[in-house]
């Protein structure tokens, strides 16, 4: 089954983001989703069939008209903290030590740090020194990435202020040597346990579906398929996302 996130977002950016955790496949219905514009092929698992399900971004299906649009949990900044001290050895012990300084400053700023690419999972003082190091692309540089985030609350105030916070929590940290953070892609979002919507969604859509079949008249009846499917979503603004199960309404003579 393809499922195909779009929005407003970071694209081939993620290349950056993989991380030396391997995917594994986990419940929809407990995890955290980053919405994003594209990502590679990921599985969770569906938790009514307990199937393992992969996602990818190839899904051609249009987007239905009824659905739930709401905040999203979280905002996101994909970041990189860089260095090009000469030793490797050196360099990556400055980039380690702003990692930590950052970690440092973010419990005291409602901020945390996060991983992955389908899935978040926290960045913590006992798993940031197993982050990959890669290339950044001048000779004797090296990065490391991971995510700031921090929650939207609900008013638009609320989101404004935490866009806000993102931002002035990158230019906090303090530098060591000569590694450097910076961001490393715009504003993303994320939802957790969007599996949890599906029965708002699934009356949102009975809703809809009598409201037309009272428009046919009698001799028509209304009949709803694809909602077995799961919750999917999508970027629906800055800071909001749109839930939705995949389906079509198709008429049927009375009787």
């Amino acid at each position: 089954m393809n499922i195909r996130n779009t929005g407003l977002g970071l694209g081939a950016m993620l290349l950056g983001l993989a991380m030396a955790w391997p995917a594994q496949a986990q419940d929809i219905n407990e995890g955290e989703i980053v919405v994003t514009a594209s990502r590679a092929q990921q599985s969770y698992i569906d938790p009514r069939t307990n199937r393992v399900i992969e996602v990818d971004d190839d899904d051609a299906g249009a987007l239905p008209a009824i659905g739930l649009r709401r905040r999203a949990d979280n905002a996101l900044i994909p970041v990189i903290i860089a260095g090009d001290t000469r030793d490797q050895t050196q360099r990556r012990e400055e980039i380690l030590t702003m990692v930590r300084s950052a970690l440092e400053l973010a419990r005291r700023s409602n901020i945390e740090l996060a991983i992955g690419d389908f899935f978040v999972v926290p960045l913590t003082p006992d798993n940031y020194r197993t982050l990959a190091f890669y290339g950044d692309g001048r000779p004797d540089s090296e990065r490391v990435a991971f995510f700031i985030k921090t929650r939207l609350g609900t008013s638009a105030d609320e989101a404004n202020q935490a866009i806000t916070r993102l931002e002035q929590f990158i230019r906090s940290v303090p530098a060591a040597g000569r590694a450097e953070i910076r961001a490393n892609g715009p504003l993303t979002l994320s939802i957790v346990a969007p599996d949890q919507y599906r029965s708002q969604i699934l009356d949102l859509i009975a809703t809809d579906a009598r409201s037309i079949a009272e428009r046919f008249g009698p001799d028509q009846r209304v009949e709803a398929q694809g909602l077995d499917r799961p919750v999917q979503w999508r970027r629906a603004g800055v800071t909001e996302v749109f839930l939705y199960i995949p389906h079509r309404l198709v008429f049927r003579p009375a009787g």
